[in-house]
């Protein structure tokens, strides 16, 4: 788990700060002496300030939303989970960035899986996910752009050298993160289950991956009648 806050980052500090450290254009970069990424145990549970986000697309009883970090060993490690659940109960997958300050190469991942999303939604996946499962070889930018330009390639693509030169893609990865810091988000990767019209919680975290498939069974019990 890698964690948003350190001793340079309290817990309740002014969200606009925070967003002072991406830099301008496709990267965003530490600041000089930023703390490396804190590993811990899973906390109790996210403090939630804002639910908009925390509910299925239209048409969907149930769905997964999570917000991870490319460069983040945790996440790398659940997103074959997360994937395999969703394709298993046939229930939306609803990924957001959050790339975090200390880590020095997540947030051009970012934008790379955004330029992929432009050609199809299923190979800015397909991005995500081969980033993820290649993510202890990428060290630095270079390995990312080369790691990048390879997958384009097998994929019949090619990258333009500027990958996002009006600033629109990284408008978006920054729109994910500020809405996860509305939302109270801590550490990455954070997940839920969430409901539409259901008759228990409209949202579960799953702290505990041992039970998301018992959290979605519940979640599709509690929705039983409302839809889809």
């Amino acid at each position: 788990m890698s964690r948003l806050f350190s001793s340079r980052f309290p817990a309740r500090q002014n969200p606009s700060v925070l967003l002072s450290g991406f830099a301008v254009g496709a990267l965003l970069l530490a600041a000089p002496g930023s703390t490396h990424a804190q590993f811990a145990a899973p906390s109790p549970g996210t403090q939630v300030h804002d639910t908009s986000a925390l509910k299925p697309p239209t048409g969907a009883r149930v769905a997964i939303v999570e917000f991870e970090d490319m460069e983040c060993p945790d996440c790398a490690r659940v997103n074959p989970l997360v994937r395999e659940a969703a394709a298993n109960y046939k229930i939306p997958l609803i990924r957001h960035d959050f790339p975090l300050p200390f880590h020095n190469w997540s947030m051009q991942a970012a934008v790379n899986a955004r330029w992929f999303d432009t050609k199809s939604k299923k190979i800015g996946d397909d991005y995500r996910d081969a980033v993820f499962a290649s993510q202890v070889s990428i060290v630095d930018l270079n390995g990312l752009r080369q790691f990048t330009d390879k997958f384009a390639a097998d994929h019949k693509l090619a990258m333009p050298f500027a990958v996002d030169p009006q600033g629109t893609l990284t408008a978006l990865v920054k729109a994910d993160y500020a809405l996860g810091q509305r939302i109270g988000i801590e550490h990455t990767p954070t997940i839920w289950v969430v409901t539409a019209h259901s008759k228990g919680a409209p949202f579960v975290e799953v702290v505990d991956r041992s039970k998301l498939y018992q959290l979605i069974d519940q979640a599709l019990e509690d929705t039983k009648g409302t839809g889809r």
